[in-house]
């Protein structure tokens, strides 16, 4: 039986360029911005509004950095699913900050290109930890910005 579930699912864009950082064993670690969009239309006033929200995501996969570092850029659409994780550190001040990000690694986690190619199609370049793999198709159909 499950206790609990810690997965977050999201479509958005890359906002910036991603980092690659190595540790020191030599490991790559990627991290991206990844902007989602809500829009609506106020009621008082009937003009069309947004609220964009920003979320950090670390990816320790070395097959989705690998992707992220060969393909993925700034504007990249991107699918998404990974666990949310809240990470403690100590900034030059001394002061103990604490940021919360997505997280893709291990089995859980999944990344998918949802670019349009020039040719009409989508690119080819998505990679998955897990067995959902969802075509690209589908769910830009529904992705409402």
């Amino acid at each position: 039986m499950v206790s609990s579930i810690n997965k977050v699912i999201l479509v958005g864009n890359v906002g910036k360029d991603p980092e690659i950082r190595t540790t020191q064993d030599g490991r790559e670690i990627a991290s991206i911005t990844l902007a989602t969009s809500d829009s609506w239309k106020d009621k008082a006033s009937g003009e069309r509004k947004e609220r964009t929200e920003w979320h950090r995501v670390t990816i320790f996969s070395d097959g989705l950095v690998n992707i992220v570092k060969n393909y993925i850029k700034k504007g990249s659409k991107l699918y998404i699913e990974g666990s949310l994780q809240t990470r403690k550190w100590v900034d030059n001040a001394g002061a103990e900050r604490y940021t919360t990000e997505i997280v893709l690694q291990n089995f859980s986690s999944t990344l998918l290109m949802l670019d349009s190619n020039k040719n009409g199609g989508f690119d080819n370049h998505s990679s998955s930890s897990s067995n959902n793999h969802f075509a690209a198709e589908e769910i830009d159909d529904e992705i409402p910005f």
